[in-house]
């Protein structure tokens, strides 16, 4: 039976080895001749029907089923009949169950039909494998669920809020290239709205819905960030994965990769950069295979790029592969026609999120103005956030503003000559407490309660400070900012 190297050609098998094989499959097997006289039933047959080999051998399946004892809706009969493959239900009495059948004829050189074997498989197991295939199938819905929200968590669900013109022209540039796959390279301050911008592009191209990857480089250390970037293969270096890794390129592949703070990227890793975006093609560490890319490339940073390249810092050619089309996002406090509609936009959003009544005040737009923000919308973002957490009125005042800012220490006076008196500032601090607590409450007796001190307190410091006549009724008098009732 062997010939060559131990191999077995199906050709050399004797007619023992395939009942050996009809006696090892899972499904129950039956065979009946021409005329359809039972040759052969397996062992599996016998477990699924609970009929043994004497009922049947040598019986006509016509005569068995006529009986009705064993069996109905035997297919071997309309096989037989028709000269096709059957499938059907048919009843075992014997254990009042139902199980699949399939008929298949088998044909001599004249065309005539010489076997018919029939496979039998139990309800109950197809059952199992439905469930299987079913539980897969939901395995496989919610990874696709899972992915489409990753690709949206990339992709960011905030929107661009702006009314200046400077951000007008950097939206009219997203529209014309955005559509497009130039390279685009996007600079400012931290917590100008790089992202946001890179998202506006991903969004709006053509590869929206496909994969967008974001890589901090500034955020991975040096000696990592070439196997993220391009990935590697098994054994490339002490600690490597046994199957290797995709790197964030060919995760990126068909989609858009944003190179987030690309000023910080080592030399010598710039150049090999610099030959995967000119070649679209990369080859993972430790490896030999070419991976070809089909994929946009957006860079961000904060950092002066032309004055790096001067410095030596950035490789020339590798700036201007980069940049084709750049965009440059102006410090907030430049686009201050933005400050009033993003600190409203931010009030909104984190009062949704906290459930919360509280509304900007004018007063309070107009001190967030004011302010120059050197952490840009990030940090006005932070700031409205808190401001809304901690509000307790419903409305937010510009001495609440005066006294965030202050707290934070981004309004605190220089030390120097100049400066004064600890006594001083605390008079200050105090008069903008309490009158942040009066513009809240609008009543007095409201503001000592939530300062925590005696109405007669407030009384006394808003007459010192020449707010209000020596004598009579004052509320009156300043009836906007202190109404009569509630006092």
């Amino acid at each position: 039976m062997q010939s060559g190297k131990g191999v077995v050609h199906l050709t050399e098998l004797e007619s023992g080895d395939y009942k050996s094989i009809c006696e090892n499959l899972y499904d129950g097997i039956h065979i009946t001749d021409g005329t359809g006289t039972i040759l052969f039933i397996n062992k599996a047959y016998t477990r699924t029907t609970g009929i043994l080999p004497e009922e049947l051998l040598g019986r006509k399946v016509s005569e068995i089923e006529a009986e009705g004892i064993l069996y109905t809706g035997s297919v071997t009969e309309r096989v037989l009949a028709q000269g096709k493959r059957i499938n059907s239900v048919a009843t075992i009495h014997r254990l009042n169950k139902e199980v699949l059948v399939t008929g298949t004829p088998v044909f001599d050189e004249e065309k005539n039909i010489r076997l018919v074997v029939t496979n039998t498989r139990d309800f109950p197991e197809l059952k199992r494998l439905e469930a299987q295939l079913l539980a897969l199938e939901e395995k496989q819905e919610k990874a696709v669920q899972e992915l489409a929200y990753l690709r949206s968590q990339q992709a960011g669900d905030k929107q661009t809020i702006y009314h200046s013109a400077a951000m007008r022209e950097v939206m009219e540039i997203v529209r014309k290239v955005a559509p497009t796959d130039v390279t685009v390279l996007i600079t400012g301050e931290s917590g100008t709205g790089k992202e946001l911008i890179a998202n506006e592009i991903y969004q709006n191209s053509d590869r929206c819905g496909k994969p967008f990857i974001k890589l901090n480089c500034a955020a991975i250390p040096a000696e990592l960030l070439e196997s993220e970037l391009f990935g590697y293969e098994e054994g490339a270096f002490t600690g490597a994965k046994r199957t290797g890794k995709a790197g964030m390129f060919e995760l990126a592949n068909t989609g858009v990769l944003l190179l987030d703070e690309v000023g910080d990227m080592p030399m010598a890793l710039q150049a090999k950069l610099l030959r995967v975006l000119q070649e679209r093609s990369l080859v993972r560490l430790g490896g030999s295979k070419t991976i070809d890319l089909d994929i946009r490339v957006i860079a961000a940073t904060n950092k002066e790029l032309l004055t790096q390249v001067r410095q030596g810092r950035f490789r020339e050619d590798l700036y201007y592969r980069l940049s084709v089309v750049p965009i440059e996002l102006k410090p907030l406090r430049e686009r201050r026609e933005d400050i009033p509609v993003l600190a409203r936009h931010f009030c909104e959003l984190y009062r949704r999120k906290y459930g919360k009544e509280t509304e900007l005040s004018p007063n309070a737009v107009a001190e967030l103005a004011k302010y120059d923000w050197p952490g840009n919308i990030r940090e006005l973002e932070n700031l409205v956030e808190r401001l809304v957490v901690t509000d307790s009125v419903g409305e937010i005042g510009g001495c609440q503003v005066a006294s965030a800012l202050n707290f934070s220490g981004t309004a605190v006076p220089e030390a120097g000559p100049l400066r004064a008196s600890l006594k001083t500032q605390l008079q200050t601090f105090e008069r903008e407490l309490i009158l942040g607590a009066l513009e809240r409450t609008g009543s007095l007796r409201k503001a000592a309660a939530s300062l925590g001190v005696e109405h007669s307190t407030l009384v006394k410091n808003v007459r010192d400070w020449g707010l209000a006549p020596q004598n009579g009724d004052f509320f009156d008098h300043y009836g906007e900012f202190f109404p009569t009732q509630g006092i």
